[in-house]
This record gives structure tokens, sequence and C-alpha cells, in this order.
């Protein structure tokens, strides 16, 4: 499981000209579901995601995390994270879940956020999206579960 984090100012997504989920200050997640994964690496990388610590304390340094700053939380599915890009000139997917095995792990993900963190919105799993963020920093980084794991 991979997840792309951007620290925002403010982010939304917009599926057919309505707007299905925004946040202020926080955290846009585009979360890539490979095939291999299950809930406890969903769980795994929730936690990191909520405690990564990429906002500014008081001397200006990233020591607080998500639930520090009381921040959002958008939760955007993103297949094309998964992508194998090391050959060629178009991109691989047979790293990515079936759809059917990716709406499920998102949507448990998105249960399991609300569950722990009091302001979570999200895009459309399979949608077509628009997506709008304003990078604060930028700060952007990538976090994986399987790392996790090997650690």
């Amino acid at each position: 499981m991979k997840g792309l984090i951007q620290r925002v100012s403010h982010a939304s997504v917009v599926v057919d000209r309505d707007t299905v989920g925004a946040i202020g200050n926080g955290i846009l997640l585009l979360l890539g579901i490979e095939k291999e994964d299950d809930p406890v690496l969903a769980d795994m990388l929730l936690e990191k995601v909520l405690k990564y610590r990429i906002f500014n304390d008081d001397q200006g340094r990233m020591n607080l995390g998500l639930r520090d700053v009381r921040g959002g939380l958008l939760i955007v599915s993103q297949f094309t994270l998964v992508a194998d890009t090391r050959k060629g000139l178009r991109p691989g997917f047979s790293c990515g879940a079936k759809p059917e095995q990716g709406e499920r792990l998102y949507n448990y993900f998105v249960e399991r956020a609300k569950a722990l963190h009091h302001d979570v919105a999200t895009g459309r799993f399979g949608a077509d999206m628009k997506v709008s963020l304003l990078n604060d920093g930028p700060v952007t980084f990538m976090l994986e579960s399987r790392e996790a794991v090997r650690e």
C-alpha cells in the first residue's frame, strides 16, 4: 500500500461538478492499493499518516503530526501510484489490486480513519476526480506500508 501525503492549506475533490470532499489545513493522502495489501497493512499505513510529523512546531521544525494540529485528512484513491514505471514508456499496473479488492480496502481504510480521527473527507473510489490543493511548503512524502513491515 502506498500513500503520497501532502501538507496542504486546503484541498478538495470534485466529481461531476460536485465537491465530494474538502478540508482546510491538513493532509491530502493519495492512496494506492496493491494486490498483496490487506487490512493489517492498511492499519499500519493509517497510523503512520496520522502520526507522521510534517507540521511545524513553534520553532518552525517539522515535529507535529496531523492529530497535534487537529488538521483535516482528505483520502483520495489513486490507482496510478502503484504503477511500475521502471521499463519502457508506458506504466504497468500488474501490481495493482483488482477494483473489487481495491474498493474494499479503500473503504476499510476510510472507515478506520473516521474512527480514529475527527476530520476525514474522501474522494469517490473509481470516479474521474478533479483534485485541487494548495501544497504548504511544499511538503510531500511517499509512505509505504510494506517498508514498515521490514523495519
